[in-house]
């Protein structure tokens, strides 16, 4: 490896460092030598940034020395490692130009922390389906560890990780995706959320804490057994607490914490943010299943608290070794904010799609008329609507809700592709270029429909079509999160016509986070019947 990288950007502004603008580094080195010139002025961070990219060099050859036969990537920079080479706004889309010039699999460093990423549909299916236990561990990071430290299911591994995942597809089957009750509490939220939006009387308002507060209420409904009201402060804590954590979880920040953890854990940023709104989080949960471990009768589990705290009296080894409390915790604060944010995105994407495309608007809501009229919707009234089903589905396609999926790591030395990929290495495998892959998309860019229909109008399927990941870390909720999306929109597609504030520019751009939501908009909903 060359060693005499330029030192560059060692001390860009960091107080700016959380700023959501991509770092551009210029062909001139000016900022190089000026920065390495402020550092000798003030010995002690001179010392101190001499010492990090030392370790850093150190790092990366012994990373490359032990890696034989590693996929190829962009040559990092001391510190920061690939970070100015990516779009903080669209990483995705960094990672997708990457990929032209360094194949399907490629190496980058955020930071200190190596990064495999997979792109294109047929590599992430072949790592996560053809090769699922070799891919299917989670890689522990220093910010990972200190609001998880291996409890729960989404960044657990091994045993507690596969107890968890057996107990969580259980029991949502018992108390949710295979039960007609949970379709009926659906509905029922349908029409709560109905009569909110007909409160604004077709005057504009921002539906996002509304639609937030009422796919959370159908999580909350089978964690805990009830609901809140929309303006209820205990669901708009926990709601404002899990928007923050995701929004700040791709923070540069939290990125190089996870590389240099010993140096940054001491400095403020959002780092720090995340741990206290995790442990603000923690403290309700804990709060919330203290209450139900009192009124808990075995003889009558209603929900998945009920489910977890019967485990626990279980005579059984497994009781005292996974269903304890600390996993009880996690495991409820992983299926809020999964079971919340990406279902209640993709509602809020697809009505900002329809105030963007009317005439596609219009068409499903003729659908509604001709199949549903003034009845209902229900589930079973899927199979009779092509339209509106591709609708939903180029929606999630289009929104690219999760677009580099939570990141994976590889449970044992694995070949893969001709490449050697050592036990632990962090995988990336990038939804987003699956949704956008051309080999199974017409107009991936676009909004499009009609990327689910065939020449006769029929709905038809899309093997590309992974918004919920696939293989062994697949998302455990699916088939719930299948069902609201159907209910949810249908329902507020038959009461309502959607359109933009008068003067509005409706902005498809994504906001800033581990998720792609729509930026904050405003939205009238035009009673029509």
């Amino acid at each position: 490896m060359d060693c005499s990288l330029p030192i560059k950007l060692l001390t860009s502004d960091l107080k700016n460092i959380d700023n959501q603008i991509p770092l551009v580094l210029h062909g001139s080195d000016i900022l190089g030598i000026k920065a390495f010139a402020d550092m000798i002025m003030v010995d002690p961070i001179f010392i101190l940034v001499s010492v990090v990219v030392i370790s850093f060099l150190v790092n990366v050859f012994q990373k490359q020395k032990k890696s034989n036969n590693f996929p190829p990537g962009p040559m990092p920079l001391p510190i920061i490692g690939n970070m100015h080479m990516i779009n903080t706004l669209k990483p995705q889309k960094s990672f997708t130009e990457m990929s032209k010039k360094y194949g399907p699999i490629f190496t980058v460093y955020l930071g200190a922390q190596r990064l495999v990423i997979l792109c294109g549909y047929d590599t992430v299916k072949d790592a996560l389906v053809n090769h699922a236990e070799e891919f299917a561990g989670r890689p522990c990071t220093a910010i990972d560890s200190k609001v998880s430290n291996e409890h729960g299911i989404l960044f657990s591994n091994g045993e507690n990780w596969r107890v968890m995942r057996k107990f969580t597809m259980s029991t949502l089957r018992h108390y949710g995706m295979g039960k007609k009750d949970i379709e009926n509490k659906i509905t029922e939220e349908c029409d709560c959320l109905v009569q909110t939006f007909r409160s604004y009387a077709g005057k504009p308002f921002n539906n996002q804490t509304i639609i937030n507060a009422a796919v959370a209420n159908v999580i909350v409904c089978i964690l805990l057994g009830h609901r809140y009201e929309y303006d209820d402060p205990t669901i708009l804590k926990l709601m404002k607490l899990v928007n923050e954590i995701i929004r700040i979880m791709e923070s540069r920040m939290v990125r190089l914490y996870n590389s240099y953890p010993s140096l940054v854990g001491w400095l403020p940023g959002s780092h720090r943010t995340l741990s206290k709104n995790h442990i603000e989080m923690q403290n309700f949960l804990r709060e919330t299943f203290t209450r139900k471990q009192r009124e808990l009768d075995v003889n009558n589990q209603g929900n998945l608290i009920d489910a977890f705290l019967a485990k626990q009296q279980e005579d059984k080894p497994e009781s005292t070794l996974y269903f304890h409390d600390i996993n009880l915790v996690k495991l409820v604060g992983n299926l809020f904010s999964a079971g919340m944010e990406t279902s209640s995105t993709t509602l809020r994407w697809g009505l900002l799609l329809m105030m963007k495309y009317p005439e596609i608007q219009k068409t499903v809501q003729n659908e509604i008329e001709n199949v549903i009229g003034s009845a209902q919707p229900q589930v079973e009234h899927r199979k009779e609507m092509p339209y509106t089903d591709a609708v939903i589905h180029e929606i999630q396609r289009f929104g690219d809700i999760v677009p580099g999926s939570l990141p994976h790591a590889t449970a044992t030395d694995v070949t893969f592709r001709g490449y050697n990929l050592p036990k632990g290495t962090t995988v990336i495998p990038l939804l987003h270029s699956a949704l956008r892959d051309e080999a199974y998309f017409e107009k991936p860019e676009e909004f499009y429909p009609g990327h689910f229909l065939d020449s006769e109008g029929k709905f038809k399927k899309n093997e590309a079509f992974i918004p919920f990941s696939l293989g062994k870390r697949s998302c455990a909720g699916k088939n719930l999160a299948k069902k609201e999306l159907f209910l949810f929109f249908t329902t507020l597609l038959q009461n309502f016509t959607f359109k933009a504030p008068t003067g509005a520019k409706l902005d498809l751009s994504p906001a800033v986070g581990l998720l792609s939501s729509p930026l904050p908009y405003e939205i009238c909903a035009i009673p029509r019947r």
